[in-house]
């Protein structure tokens, strides 16, 4: 008999909360046992109790598996050699120190897991073309959004992907989210028949994770609460 949330402690709530966010990590390498519809349509169903501000819910996910996830993949691979695409910008320029910093580490430390030389730009564009196939997971998710609006609801939209991160989780599914996706609009739309008021935000890989898989067993750092956070007003 499953219990409902009432029905346990709220320490048992807590530990299992912080199970599963602690243990959600970037999968970049998936096995390929499929998804079934099912499982994915719960985590949507979960994920759709994300906040928003003014609750307008401004997410919008396509979820592709199967023909057409191989479809996507293959023009998105085709776009990202024929440099058909905007360059990425993901960050602005000049990038502050502590943030280039943190970047640099991560693509050291991303590409040694996959035995890939810094001088090595074959290697590395192969390996960049792999997020187009979803890192070959069994199921992709594309998130939009309406152009037309605002930061804080971009933010909304990032709520409900966490959300839909740490749904998968909790049943024992990976994911990877992925903002190679987003230079890629025009192909993405066209395959999709988004609208012309939705604009490509990021993507996401979905499936059960191969842990056997070196790049999975990349060690990524964290920040500590006391290096972002400031607590005040609180007693001794």
């Amino acid at each position: 008999m499953v219990q409902t949330a009432t029905e346990w402690s709220q320490e048992t709530i807590a530990r299992c909360v912080s199970c599963v966010v602690r243990s959600r990590r970037a999968v970049r390498a998936f096995k390929a046992e499929p998804l079934r519809r099912e499982l994915v349509e719960e985590i949507l169903e979960d994920a759709a109790a994300a906040p928003s501000g003014a609750n307008i819910q401004p997410w919008k996910v396509y979820v592709v598996s199967g023909a057409v996830k191989d479809a996507l993949a293959t023009a998105l691979v085709a776009a990202s050699r024929a440099g058909t695409a905007p360059a990425p910008a993901h960050f602005p320029e000049p990038l502050p120190d502590v943030f280039r910093a943190r970047l640099h580490d991560f693509g050291a430390r991303y590409f040694a897991s996959l035995g890939i030389e810094r001088s090595d730009a074959a290697a590395r564009t192969r390996q960049t073309e792999r997020n187009y196939s979803f890192f070959g997971a069994p199921v992709g998710l594309i998130f939009s959004i309406d152009r037309r609006l605002k930061p804080h609801s971009w933010i909304d939209l990032g709520l409900f992907a966490q959300s839909v991160m740490i749904a998968a989780k909790a049943r024992g599914i990976d994911t990877c989210p992925q903002v190679a996706f987003a230079p890629f609009h025009d192909e993405i739309a066209s395959h999709l028949q988004m609208p012309p008021e939705e604009i490509t935000a990021f993507g996401m890989s979905m499936g059960y994770g191969d842990f056997e898989a070196p790049v999975n067993q990349a060690s990524m750092p964290r920040e500590g609460r006391h290096d972002f956070a400031r607590l005040l007003g609180f007693s001794p």
